[in-house]
């Protein structure tokens, strides 16, 4: 167990880099998005570095107390443009205690060389694509080389990549005073992500065809935005994103997502997930994953389809699982992630 280091419990000047931040929606986003907040009302200060993505959002502007600061990378190099913005913006890295990356460990690596001895740290998020690629794979070893310390989002991690974690986590939720279920219709379910092949979308629009074959009046939301909207509109009606997915998750008795803060949001609303994958890599992200018991996980829309049917017709054995996945849930805060972030910096100081 690691142990805190000299440093204490007293107040940092703590320094993120995220390639997306808030307004942008996804899960990275919502990761710094909610430990920044954490650690503020902790007492410490922090400090958010990420691309300005629209023209309309400013290029530095405070939320909640966090300072964001937005790096212009349209029409150039996107590695040079960040590069140049942060040799001019030097003080920013000179003045935080704790520099930490969120998957963008390149964005810091001449810093890290120029300043040995400053703290630098990374998490990583997810995976890019796959089959993975060779290069893909050297960056997060270079990343996990001159880091710190490292947080793996996903025990798969390790082994897709090589990484050796220093913390494991798959991210955290916040417990609302009322865990009281809305009236939800039966024959109903919600995807909740973006519309894109990573979060299965295809294959849950694919299932939900074939349900309606049998319960023709088989209720399917979906909240997202992405590349495939446009196609999804042919056939369903598209919510776009929301702030509230919780509140979503509870209007339905099933919910069809397969990445790990939906998956969480959803087990915290009580609504059994069905989770699916379309190769060997995602496969152990959801069933590496501690709450893979806890969720239904699924290769095909056939087997999803047979799966729904069965819960549909043994509500008691939902009722079971989904009991037992809010009890696991429950611990699983985001104060618990602040948690771990904090001990990794004092332990490694």
């Amino acid at each position: 167990t690691k142990q805190y280091g000299n440093s204490g419990k007293g107040i940092m000047n703590i320094l993120f880099f995220s390639r997306l931040f808030y307004p942008h929606v996804g899960g990275v986003e919502k990761h710094v998005f909610e430990l920044s907040l954490k650690l503020i009302k902790k007492g410490h200060k922090v400090v958010v570095i990420t691309e300005r993505y629209e023209n309309k959002l400013k290029s530095q502007e405070t939320i909640e107390g966090i300072k964001v600061y937005r790096i212009d990378v349209k029409n150039k190099s996107k590695k040079l443009a960040v590069w140049n913005w942060l040799f001019k913006n030097k003080n920013l890295i000179i003045d935080a205690d704790v520099v930490h990356c969120h998957d963008v460990f390149f964005w810091y690596l001449p810093f890290r060389l120029l300043l040995p001895f400053k703290k630098a740290y990374t998490t990583f998020h997810g995976y890019e694509d796959y089959p993975l690629k060779s290069s893909q794979i050297i960056m997060h070893k270079i990343a996990e080389k001159f880091s710190y310390g490292n947080i793996c989002i996903g025990k798969f991690i390790e082994k897709w990549y090589g990484t050796k974690a220093d913390y494991i986590s798959y991210g955290g939720v916040n417990i609302s005073t009322s865990d009281k279920r809305q009236a939800t219709s039966r024959n109903s379910a919600i995807f909740v992500g973006r519309l894109d092949e990573q979060t299965g979308i295809e294959t849950y629009i694919k299932a939900v065809k074939l349900i309606r074959k049998k319960i023709p009046d088989f209720k399917f939301e979906i909240i997202g935005d992405g590349k495939f909207r446009k196609d999804i509109e042919k056939d369903f009606r598209v919510q776009g994103f929301k702030n509230d997915p919780q509140n979503y998750f509870q209007q339905y008795n099933f919910a069809f997502v397969s990445r790990y803060l939906s998956i969480l949001e959803a087990i915290l609303a009580k609504t059994l997930v069905f989770a699916v994958y379309d190769n060997p890599l995602k496969e152990d992200y959801l069933r590496m994953a501690p709450f893979s018991r806890y969720i239904v996980i699924v290769s095909s829309p056939s087997e999803l389809v047979s799966k729904v049917l069965f819960y549909l017709d043994n509500p008691g054995k939902k009722e079971k699982i989904i009991n037992d996945a809010y009890q696991w849930v429950k611990n699983q805060t985001w104060e618990e992630m602040v948690n771990i972030y904090l001990k990794l910096w004092r332990a490694k100081s």
